[in-house]
């Protein structure tokens, strides 16, 4: 920036405090925080073609604002943003002194104000800052992201890129052995079906379990076999992301559709095994092709550095819960499939159900097990033996995989959490009928449940029982204790001093919160933040703190999964225990806000109810 000329600006310093105070995040200052920046700020004229900012290069060193003229914003030498007069840029490597992800360039001859560090440090640690820095560093991500998709590598490809021909289709009435023909003259490993419903789908893993395995007719119409409804993917889906989908949907093949819903091939497993960005998806399929518990154990060694390079990747936390949560599902279905090839076949129809952290798909490396199971009823003592040897030899493997037992046995070889059906349903009435300690503890835990693997269908009858919830109001009562009875680890003038338990004083009350919203209002989503969601449009009870608490818990899990990350690259295990001392000043910042928000939230919950 040599050939930039600097200058006091020519404008006097009331109109150009003016000018900074219609802008975020300036906007709200008080007129003599305005003024101190007003006065230290340096005009700066850039030449037409100088970069202020370079991809890569030195850490910048002030807070720049756009007075006159634009800038080109480009990553990967792509031009994927103007920033025009009035916008602010330059806070992501001023704040963590790392190299600049963007080149920020000069269209024409253009004219910044230019903030020191120390004083625009200040200003971001503001509320009115942080709020700024959270919004523009998810829009540039998304900018980043945009771009991606046009550029050249392999971990972005669009799912278009790896189709191999068009997709094949059959009638419903088509026998399964000419299904499995045509399969074979094509040379594809899955056939669409079309029906008046819309589509199924047969795969070569069909006729080996439903047809090969399970002796069904070859004579009997293909629809007998094919799934249906279908998952599918836009034709724009990075190949990345669809690996994701066919994780988290237990499937190995996605139709893929153009904008206006014509399917225009369909994506295979075997298609996305090559790519490295897919590694969770590969992962995926090492677990779940292991033929022993120690080949499992094994192949779960690699999900730290998976992890990290996620995160890493800019995943957010939602994504990378829910594909730890996969990951965890998949260990757990491949357990009981071992178990059942060397113990024969379950007496009756049973549910493996997640609790927790792992029903609500927000699993991480420090979470520990737990899960339950329910089954048929039967008077055969028998049958319980065999589930509680199953339990066992699953919650054993899990814990060689790295989840610990839940500390308070949590666990399906718990008899407390393996029951028949009938006492399940005995057991979530009784919840609603008391807010004594036990049941709230009951509640809390299995209340946040999952179908993981089984054929017992037991999530309708589990999922109408929380429905009625609106009409119990001590439990509603009792579920707002637990939602506000976790201190706030906020001291005096409402700042953080020392270390603090992040799952326990931030994301649990946060958790605790909208699980009480949401089934004060009926609602019965899985996720924490579905919940919120839910809430939020609905305008129901609880509305008024569900976006504020969205965000926190956002902020709050990605800071959680950042310490865990760093964990793992010092060598050390995970865990939630984050010294607040060693933070960056805006993390530290952002973090005080986030717990701001809940402990508001917590206050603006009623008072205990008396009866």
């Amino acid at each position: 920036m040599n050939e930039q000329s600097d200058s006091r600006s020519a404008l006097p310093l009331t109109e150009r405090a003016r000018f900074l105070a219609g802008l975020e995040p300036f906007d709200g200052l008080e007129r003599d925080a305005l003024d101190r920046i007003v006065a230290v700020a340096v005009e700066r004229v850039v030449p037409a073609g100088q970069a202020v900012l370079v991809e890569g290069g030195t850490p910048g060193t002030e807070l720049y604002v756009v007075c006159d003229g634009t800038l080109e914003l480009l990553f990967k030498e792509v031009v994927v943003d103007i920033v025009a007069r009035g916008e602010v840029f330059g806070h992501p490597t001023l704040l963590t002194g790392d190299a600049p992800e963007f080149t920020m360039r000069a269209r024409g001859q253009a004219t910044l104000f230019c903030i020191p560090a120390d004083v625009a440090i200040d200003l971001l640690s503001r509320p009115q800052g942080v709020r700024f820095v959270a919004r523009t560093l998810r829009d540039r991500l998304l900018l980043a992201a945009r771009t991606l998709r046009a550029l050249p590598d392999v971990r972005t490809r669009p799912v278009t890129s790896l189709l191999r021909g068009a997709a094949v289709f059959c009638d419903p009435g088509t026998t399964i052995a000419d299904a499995a023909a045509l399969m074979a003259a094509e040379g594809i490993s899955a056939l669409l079906v079309r029906t008046r419903d819309g589509l199924g789908i047969v795969t070569d893993v069909d006729l080996r379990d439903k047809v090969v395995a399970a002796r069904a007719s070859a004579d009997a119409p293909v629809s007998t076999i094919m799934t249906a409804p279908v998952h599918t993917v836009s034709a724009d889906t990075l190949a990345r992301d669809a690996g994701v989908a066919m994780m988290a949907n237990g499937v190995s093949h996605l139709p893929v559709v153009d904008a206006s819903g014509v399917v225009i091939g369909v994506l295979s497993a075997g298609s996305l095994m090559t790519l490295d960005a897919l590694s969770p998806f590969a992962l995926r399929h090492s677990i779940l092709a292991a033929h022993t518990v120690d080949e499992i154990a094994q192949a779960s060694l690699d999900a730290p550095a998976l992890f990290v390079d996620l995160l890493d990747a800019h995943l957010d936390a939602p994504a990378l819960t829910r594909i730890l949560t996969v990951l965890n599902d998949a260990m757990t279905a491949r357990l009981l499939e071992l178990f059942v090839a060397r113990h024969g076949d379950p007496p009756v129809p049973f549910a493996w159900l997640a609790m927790g952290s792992t029903a609500r798909s927000e699993l991480t490396l420090a979470s520990d097990q737990d899960n339950g199971l329910a089954y048929e009823d039967s008077d055969d003592p028998g049958v319980d033996e065999y589930f509680s040897l199953m339990a066992r030899a699953v919650n054993e493997g899990l814990g060689r995989c790295g989840f610990s037992p839940d500390m308070h046995g949590v666990l399906a070889s718990n008899g407390d959490w393996r029951m028949p059906a009938s006492k399940w349903r005995e057991v979530f009435t009784n919840c609603l009928r008391g807010w004594d300690t036990e049941r709230l503890f009951r509640a809390a835990i299995g209340f946040d449940f999952r179908h993981v693997a089984g054929e017992l269908s037991i999530v309708p009858l589990l999922t109408e029982i929380i429905r009625q919830a609106p009409g119990y109001a001590r439990f509603l009562g009792g579920l707002a204790d637990l939602g506000s009875e976790i201190p706030s680890p906020l001291g005096f003038r409402q700042r953080l001093v020392g270390p603090i338990d992040i799952k326990r004083s931030g994301l649990l009350p946060v958790q605790n919160l909208a699980r009480y919203f949401a089934f004060a209002n009926g609602f019965t989503p899985a996720t924490t933040l579905e919940r919120l969601v839910a809430v939020q449009e609905a305008h129901g009870k609880g509305s008024e703190s569900a976006r504020s608490l969205r965000e926190a818990f956002m902020s709050l899990s990605q800071l959680q999964l950042r310490h865990h990350a760093n964990a793992i690259r010092a060598g050390r295990a995970p865990d939630n225990a984050i010294d607040t001392t060693t933070l960056r000043p805006l993390t530290k910042v952002a973090l005080q806000e986030a717990l701001r928000e809940v402990a508001a939230a917590q206050k603006r919950l009623p008072q205990r109810l008396t009866f």
